[in-house]
């Protein structure tokens, strides 16, 4: 497990990302992916120093992180495992697909197992309605899941 940097080095990375960044029209989400990118997640002490530099408040900056999903607040786990909840692959038996898959990797939605190896998270399609039930793990897109395409992803993260 990697050691999280102190606030003083997290608010001195993030100065640089918002210095190289700012000058954009909109910044404030480029700054969020590049603070992401360079820590795996957007830390708490990152915020005031986006907020003073953009000169917002750090409630709207705290605001949009939780509004998108692909901010995470905290690291994830080795692998990302999304499984689709969009309508097509609930059509397709994707609540079922969820309980399997939560009760194999012991983590429910929005969690990352106790080894660090996986995170689980919904999102709300990716474009495989064809293929439902569908996932995307470490930005892999798999279709048609069923148990036994369950029981090797759960293999392989854990692995």
């Amino acid at each position: 497990m990697t050691m999280q940097p102190a606030g003083t080095e997290i608010a001195s990375r993030t100065a640089a990302i918002v210095q190289e960044l700012k000058g954009l029209e909109g910044p404030l989400l480029p700054i969020l992916h590049g603070i992401q990118e360079e820590f795996g997640h957007v830390p708490q002490d990152a915020l005031p120093v986006i907020a003073e530099a953009l000169n917002i408040s750090k409630a709207e900056v705290h605001g949009v992180v939780t509004f998108y999903h692909d901010y995470r607040s905290h690291p994830a786990g080795r692998h990302v495992l999304k499984l689709c909840q969009a309508e097509a692959c609930q059509s397709m038996g994707s609540d079922a697909i969820a309980a399997k898959l939560k009760q194999l990797l012991g983590i429910g939605f929005h969690e990352t197992a106790r080894d660090g190896s996986v995170t689980l998270e919904p999102v709300y399609c990716l474009g495989l309605c064809a293929c439902a039930p569908s996932a995307m793990l470490d930005g892999e897109v798999i279709g048609r899941l069923d148990d036994e395409k369950l029981d090797e992803i759960a293999a392989g993260v854990r692995s």
